[in-house]
């Protein structure tokens, strides 16, 4: 188990950087985080902001140096690679304005001096979007990316003592050109995950490349790997981070257009197992950050931060831990997760969304059959135990307009979005705030259910249940009765009930 717990103030002195998206950040060594770039309501950023790890530190330090133009440092940039080796950070590319860029930096963190680089070689266009991670001690690989005019699909490989880029010539099966994916080293094969591809598919797909050793004098090649376990959605703009035996996906967004506010973000947490080679959902608290994209996430010892991103509307400036259930910084969540369920009560009448149907008006005596069926006493169910339709659930019509954002040609549609978001969601990914809503919708299609067959006996094999454990928490009267270990299987029915 790990827990999602917000920064405090007093995890840190010093000013922390401000709100910002598609930014870096890198360890150096274990002694420092550094942030740098990113984008914030339409400005672009070349700031360092800089995370001392022992001293609890956040400082700005007062750089050095020159470039070709004279200036100091990088320009602003958003969507850049940046690479660290011991004291040195390595910035290639990204975005500033419309212009891509293809300039090439090293910050010395020891002196705090940057240098722009003259390199050789095969040299890479300029480019946004782009993912890379080292080689060993001293080599940077880079894949993909976008160039302004089409996707990318090329290799390179930056020597970062010799300054000389290679494009690696690769055969065989090539993945599809991508940007907005990640790429990450494990042993000696480098994975590239989603991504956003030619023609504007989000991307869910992984692939491995070998042959980026040269003592071991492998033919360069791509292979599209098949993982069993709980596979992540299809994303870019999501982060992979290296930590310990495994390596953690987090958030990200997809389907719709780029950065469209009407993509959707997620802020799930997936884990490949590089023991067992499997995805795995990592077990976590339902209250943490909000979904998001081109956020960071960095890795101090057995602790993640995470830091900035994206949702479509807003830029994110919030600092977060991510913590195994053991690290003291867990026990600030007082309250276990069940406890903090609230349920909402639902009092008001949205108007426009009304059918015929009213499980209001139906008839008592009907209900207490389906409780009968359902080997359900009638005294726990009680006096408050209602069946409610959708025009009178304030809270299924927040959720209704937040995933379709109003958008749909009528009420039914609507519905639908919402039944089908949860149906495509897993335990993990569902927010705390959907929970009574989603209950209440349960119990709604199991009634409807019940009566269109009201003639008949309730069969599990419609249902897809055994006898034995059929509709187990059609009883409850709010979302307060559930515990957390009670959501998968609560969503694992609902997925399986028939729709109106």
């Amino acid at each position: 188990m790990h827990y999602w717990v917000r920064a405090s103030p007093s995890d840190f002195t010093g000013p922390i950087p401000q709100p910002r998206s598609g930014h870096t950040a890198v360890n150096i060594g274990k002694s420092k985080i550094i942030v740098f770039g990113g984008l914030v309501d339409k400005k672009f950023l070349n700031d360092i902001s800089v995370y001392d790890i022992e001293n609890k530190l956040w400082f700005t330090p007062e750089c050095t140096g020159s470039g070709s133009d004279g200036q100091t440092g990088p320009s602003p940039r958003a969507f850049h690679i940046a690479i660290a080796f011991d004291c040195h950070m390595f910035v290639f590319g990204g975005r500033l304005g419309t212009k891509r860029l293809g300039d090439f930096w090293v910050l010395d963190t020891d002196i705090w001096q940057w240098s722009e680089l003259t390199s050789f070689g095969d040299l890479p266009s300029p480019r946004d979007f782009a993912a890379a991670s080292a080689i060993g001690n001293n080599k940077i690989v880079m894949y993909g990316g976008w160039d302004g005019k089409k996707w990318l699909s090329d290799v390179f490989v930056l020597d970062t003592m010799s300054l000389e880029w290679t494009e690696l010539p690769v055969s065989g099966t090539l993945p599809p050109p991508r940007c907005g994916h990640t790429a990450t080293m494990v042993e000696k094969r480098l994975l590239v995950y989603g991504g956003r591809g030619g023609g504007g598919p989000i991307m869910g797909d992984l692939w491995a490349l070998k042959g980026l050793i040269e003592e071991d004098n492998e033919v360069p090649g791509w292979t599209l790997l098949k993982l069993p376990g709980q596979a992540p959605a299809a994303r870019c703009g999501h982060t992979v981070t290296s930590g310990g035996h495994y390596l953690l996906m987090f958030g990200g967004h997809g389907t719709g257009g780029w950065l469209s506010r009407y993509d959707v973000y997620y802020n799930d947490c997936v884990v490949l197992d590089r023991v067992s080679v499997q995805w795995k959902r990592l077990a976590t608290n339902t209250e943490g950050p909000a979904a998001r994209a081109y956020h960071s996430m960095t890795c101090i010892g057995s602790r993640y931060l995470l830091f900035g991103g994206f949702d479509g509307k807003m830029t994110y400036g919030d600092l977060w831990w991510l913590v195994p259930e053991d690290d003291p910084i867990s026990k600030r969540l007082s309250a276990s997760p069940s406890d903090l369920i609230n349920e909402s009560q639902n009092a008001s009448m949205a108007s426009g969304f009304r059918s015929d149907t009213k499980e209001n008006d139906m008839d008592g005596s009907a209900i207490s059959e389906l409780q009968k069926r359902l080997d359900i006493p009638v005294s726990i169910s009680g006096d408050d135990f209602r069946i409610i339709h959708e025009s009178e659930d304030k809270e299924f019509l927040e959720l209704v307009l937040e995933i379709t954002g109003n958008q749909t040609s009528s009420n039914k549609q609507a519905a639908q979005a919402l039944r089908d978001h949860w149906r495509n969601s897993t335990a993990r990914s569902i927010r705390l705030k959907e929970f009574g809503a989603l209950l209440r919708d349960y119990q709604r299609l199991i009634s409807r259910h019940h009566f269109a067959n009201i003639g008949s006996h309730l069969k599990s094999s419609e249902s897809g249940f055994t006898k034995t454990d059929a509709y187990q928490f059609y009883h409850l009267t709010n979302a307060s009765q559930l515990r957390m270990s009670d959501i998968p299987n609560l969503l694992m029915e609902y997925k399986q009930l028939p729709l109106d």
